[in-house]
């Protein structure tokens, strides 16, 4: 009897989990049989690793193998551990020492020629790996790039079963990262290219320096989509811990770009109105996948024409929206995954959208209908709500407009007051700060709280708009370099929420 030993990393959500992957030669019938709570693709692994193993020029056991992965309550999913399965067979068959297996992780799916192909979620896996004090990883060749963005370990790049072997023998070297960042890519776009919308246009500066969720209403061509578009420019470049969590969570969802496998910039999520429960929040079978408010974490989900979006779908929003993440359970356990996004949302004032309100040929009640998939606590949860309105002869107007660059020095300079502000809790933008926060140990004088107080009095904002309005009024404040919201602050602030806005 023979036992091999080999490692590798089980991804749920955005963490990763060691595991130990064990080969037992014994005797028997030869045939191979995989323990350990493993999926479909990888109960298939047991012939992909047995015809690349066989391809390589490397012997296979003649008598029975036993592969276990371990932890055996944790669910294995996906072909990330035919490297790993290899390996640990080889090891107990003799044909390789340990000394190196020892301190590896291995991450890869096996061709039958013993290519070593890429797989998702390298970049968590290399994450995982490190916290756990692994030295050195193994990842396929193509994935280099990609798992070279983690530092303080050794990451090397396989490009087949055979060079692996000879490096686990002392016999070769494997590939290396080059150790080149790719530079800052700016969002296309920029903000001087739309014409008039002045409030829009502030109401896209405030969102931005305070991380705010913005309504946008009006007439098709007005411009919302592309004052939406225009909001990833004016938002400061990710810093080097955020651009490996979104970078991550990409990596899992099996959209990075192999030549630029970091991304710098906050991400543009724009879903079509047609999407699903499932593909906004996440899921699938198995283990449940990151959808689009993950994927737009640290940046923008957009949703335009928001009012034919499925009620469904509009409030599975509410809670990511609140706690910054979200949790999906299915069939393999529970996934984790953050959800730290800005919500714009972009839609009609009716369903026939006239270019002039007075060509309307909806009843009021049709009008009402047609925004009411937009419940309430929705709403609620929206910071500023704009109103556009065309304006006439803009178009051909000579004034000139701010560009991207110039609003968003703006926007980083105001960041940056709330980041100093915040700092000492955990938060980096107004739109963090707890309600219960800015009442007490914020709390703004008697006169600049008393346009809220009229407000909540009367009805015309919840407890919840109260506290929004607050941020908003501090994010104001930032932008003209105040020290503390004034009630000029709070009222405008409150102006971008009239309900009457959409």
């Amino acid at each position: 009897m023979a036992l091999g030993r080999a490692h590798s990393v089980a991804v749920a959500g955005v963490d990763g989990q060691l595991v130990e992957v064990e080969a037992d030669i014994g005797q028997g019938l030869p045939s191979v049989h995989l323990v350990g709570l493993p999926d479909a693709a990888l109960q298939e692994s047991r012939d992909r690793i047995r015809a690349a193993v066989t391809n390589s020029g490397e012997k296979w056991p003649d008598g029975r193998v036993i592969l276990a992965l371990s932890p055996a309550t944790l669910p294995k999913l996906g072909s990330v551990y035919d490297l790993a399965l290899a390996i640990a067979v080889l090891h107990a068959g003799g044909s390789i020492p340990g000394d190196r297996l020892a301190k590896t992780v291995l991450l890869g799916e096996l061709a039958l020629d013993g290519r070593v192909r890429p797989v998702r979620g390298i970049l968590p896996a290399v994450l995982a790996a490190r916290v756990a004090g692994v030295p050195t990883v193994v990842v396929p060749e193509p994935a280099l790039a990609e798992a070279g963005l983690v530092d303080g370990i050794e990451i090397l790049g396989a490009r087949d079963l055979r060079a692996l072997l000879a490096w686990l023998r002392g016999d070769g070297a494997l590939a290396e990262p080059d150790g080149a960042r790719p530079g800052q890519v700016l969002p296309g776009g920029d903000l001087g290219e739309v014409v008039g919308q002045r409030e829009a246009r502030h109401a896209l500066e405030v969102a931005a320096a305070g991380g705010h969720h913005l309504l946008l209403t009006g007439p098709p061509g007005i411009g919302k989509t592309m004052l939406a578009q225009r909001l990833p420019g004016l938002l400061p470049p990710l810093t080097d811990s955020e651009a490996l969590e979104v970078t991550a969570i990409h990596s899992l969802a099996g959209d990075l770009a192999g030549d630029r496998p970091l991304l710098t910039t906050p991400p543009f999520v724009a879903p079509h109105h047609s999407t699903s429960v499932t593909a906004m929040i996440g899921g699938g079978s198995g283990m449940a996948r990151p959808g689009a408010v993950s994927r737009a974490h640290r940046g923008v989900l957009f949703l335009d024409e928001c009012a034919e979006v499925s009620g469904r779908v509009l409030e599975s929003l509410r809670l990511p929206l609140e706690e910054g993440e979200i949790r999906v359970a299915r069939r393999d356990g529970v996934a984790r995954y953050p959800a730290r996004f800005q919500l714009v949302l972009a839609a009609n004032p009716c369903p026939c959208a006239p270019a002039r309100d007075v060509d309307c040929r909806c009843s009021p009640a049709a009008r009402r209908r047609y925004l009411g998939k937009l419940s309430g606590p929705l709403i609620d949860r929206i910071d500023l709500w704009v109103r556009m309105h065309g304006d006439q002869g803009a178009a051909l107007a000579a004034e000139p407009v701010e560009s991207s660059a110039v609003v968003r020095a703006r926007v980083i300079e105001a960041r940056e007051r709330a980041a100093t502000r915040w700092r000492a809790d955990g938060w980096s933008t107004n739109a963090e700060v707890p309600g219960h926060v800015l009442r007490r140990r914020s709390a703004l004088p008697g006169a600049a709280l008393a346009p809220v107080e009229r407000a909540m009095r009367f009805g015309r904002v919840s407890a919840r708009g109260a506290d929004r309005a607050l941020r908003v009024a501090w994010t104001l404040c930032d932008l003209r370099r105040g020290d503390r919201p004034t009630e000029g602050d709070v009222l405008t602030a409150l102006r971008f929420r009239q309900r009457d806005t959409p």
